[in-house]
């Protein structure tokens, strides 16, 4: 029988074990690459979601605020006008003075129009009886509209997520009624 030498059964063992561990060295690091992009791709997606949503909400609430501001004026007192542009200037900067950044990036005083009985041009598809002596169960109202429209939400430009094409925002108005 001469001078055989077997293997100790643990030690292949042991051997064999260390050569599996040693193929799946890089296999986590492959899978952590594989879920990595569509977990980004959906954070990325929802903080982009969640900043249209409260650039909206800041819009929305802006407008309220302008329209507020010149209900309790009447259309055809001298200082009007003014009311107007402070208005505009509320809509758009948070202020009556226009001083500041916009509340929304890109957001302008060209996109707020004033409608009301006296100038209803600014808001397609109304006229003056839009706004003017409205019937109501007790009489008669006179109503003023602000309105942001032609607004164009700008992303981020989050990789991945970010859509090519810009979106517009629907028009953003408030109605209220006016004093006479």
């Amino acid at each position: 029988m001469g001078n055989v030498s077997r293997r100790h059964p643990i030690s292949s063992a042991k051997r064999a074990r260390g050569r599996v561990k040693h193929h799946e060295q890089g296999v986590a690091a492959v899978e952590f690459a594989i879920v990595l992009l569509p977990l980004l791709s959906i954070a990325f997606g929802a903080a982009e979601y969640g900043r249209a949503i409260y650039q909206y909400n800041t819009l929305v609430k802006s407008v309220r605020s302008a329209v507020r501001l010149i209900s309790a004026t009447s259309p055809l007192s001298p200082g009007y006008a003014t009311k107007v542009t402070e208005a505009k200037c509320l809509a758009v900067y948070g202020n009556s003075t226009c001083t500041g950044s916009p509340l929304a990036p890109g957001l302008a005083v060209s996109n707020v129009k004033v409608c009301d009985k006296v100038n209803w041009s600014d808001c397609p598809g109304t006229t003056q009886a839009t706004y003017g002596a409205v019937p109501v169960a007790v009489g008669t109202i006179d109503l003023v509209a602000v309105r942001i429209s032609g607004y164009t939400y700008q992303y981020l430009g989050l990789p991945i997520v970010t859509p090519s094409a810009s979106v517009n925002f629907s028009t953003i108005e408030a109605v209220m009624r006016q004093s006479s």
